[in-house]
């Protein structure tokens, strides 16, 4: 009897039940279904038209561009010029890092401090620096009238037939020198001056009181000299022709002095000393 009581209060429960719950099952999931679906329609209308209107809010300004031409002429170049320098930036960086950094700056030149001075040394080191400043404006003056003097001076004439002589000397070189109206041969122990110093520095030597005198081409020169190498006698033929030519116009004896072609050059070897290799140098010491 249990079982037949328990079986039959569920039969109408379970009639009840889906009778119940039929209707509502369509009731709840109708609106359900719906209130995806529009926003899901409406949704795609309201993205789109954005959409469509970008374009259209782009065409309108592009529209109204073609009027004003001068500032997408301005505007084409500025979007341009970006693009063009990070392509010409590296080479920049590349001939940046090549250049040594201040390379062309110029050097700048710190003096030391000067000491001061008190206004009577100031005044004293002024004065010395004037008067040395004159004293070579004298000597630059004075130079300059010799040497125009000696340029315009006209040699002296000679006599035909004279002659003058003079002896010039040079460590162990006598050379005698005589003098003759002509002009200009110059002989050496009754040979040509190239053939008796082939060197150009001997030569320059022997023939300068003649070019600083102004007697090159109007004398004749014959010369013996004997004695020392081949330097020496060239040092002593300039003495003797220097001191033939004072004889010939005394006016030249201050220009010559002043060249020191009359000046007799002592400078000689010195004599080697006994215990010495030669004048000064000694032996190798060992100590052992």
């Amino acid at each position: 009897m249990i079982p037949e009581d328990e079986q039959t209060p569920e039969t109408p429960e379970e009639s009840t039940e889906p009778t119940a719950e039929a209707p509502e099952e369509p009731q709840a999931e109708s609106p359900v279904e719906e209130t995806p679906e529009e926003p899901q329609a409406e949704e795609t209308p309201a993205v789109e038209p954005p959409a469509e209107e970008a374009p259209a809010a782009e065409e309108a300004p592009a529209a109204e561009e073609p009027p004003a031409e001068t500032p997408v002429a301005e505007e084409t170049p500025v979007a341009e010029e970006p693009a063009e320098t990070p392509a010409a930036e590296p080479k920049a960086e590349a001939k940046k890092k090549d250049v040594i950094p201040g390379a062309d700056l110029e050097p700048i030149l710190v003096e030391p401090d000067a000491p001061q001075l008190s206004a009577e040394e100031r005044a004293r080191v002024e004065a010395e620096e004037e008067e040395e400043r004159v004293r070579r404006e004298a000597e630059l003056a004075a130079a300059a009238e010799a040497e125009a003097e000696s340029a315009s001076r006209a040699p002296a004439k000679m006599e035909s037939g004279s002659r003058f002589l003079a002896t010039g000397k040079r460590k162990r070189s006598i050379a005698r020198v005589t003098l003759l109206p002509g002009d200009g041969k110059i002989e050496i122990n009754q040979r040509a001056l190239e053939e008796f110093f082939p060197r150009p520095l001997h030569r320059t030597m022997a023939c300068q009181p003649l070019v600083v005198s102004g007697y090159e081409g109007n004398v004749d020169v014959r010369v013996r000299v004997h004695g020392g190498g081949i330097s020496g006698q060239a040092g002593a033929v300039r003495h003797g022709i220097a001191r033939a030519l004072t004889e010939i116009d005394p006016e030249l004896r201050g220009d010559l002095k002043r060249r020191g072609f009359l000046t007799r050059d002592a400078r000689v070897k010195e004599r080697r000393k006994a215990g010495f290799k030669k004048a000064r140098k000694k032996p190798q010491f060992s100590k052992r």
